[in-house]
């Protein structure tokens, strides 16, 4: 019942940028720590970034800090990966997950906490 859907991903050469959407549905995930994972072939699931239900705070993993941004619109129930000046190792399969918390202010679930997973989308960083 509860679905997690990635869009926005695709081709995009170095440099260039991209925003990724995460939109939820089954419920209203007020009070769900949102997180951004991704995983290349070959390559372990990464932690990318995370944002608090109540918006006050933010994860960027340190490979993508400085270019990422995330953006959280609660009543929408959906969720921004803002991605600027893309490399190629930023290639990876990008998911979007949930995980319940009491704590507003609280970020730093392992990915093994997360309730809801979304089916990920491309994103491919051309050279």
């Amino acid at each position: 019942q509860v679905q997690l859907v990635e869009s926005g991903g695709g081709l995009v050469q170095a440099g260039g940028s991209l925003r990724l959407s995460c939109a939820a549905s089954g419920g209203t995930f007020s009070r769900y720590v949102i997180g951004w994972f991704r995983q290349a072939p070959g390559k372990e699931r990464e932690r990318v970034a995370t944002m608090s239900w109540s918006g006050g705070r933010a994860y960027f993993a340190d490979s993508v800090k400085g270019r990422f941004t995330i953006t959280r619109l609660n009543a929408k129930n959906t969720v921004y990966l803002q991605m600027n000046s893309l490399k190629p190792e930023d290639t990876a399969v990008y998911y979007c997950a949930a995980v319940f918390s009491y704590y507003g202010d609280r970020l730093d679930y392992t990915g093994l906490e997360y309730d809801y997973w979304g089916q990920g989308t491309q994103v491919t960083v051309s050279s």
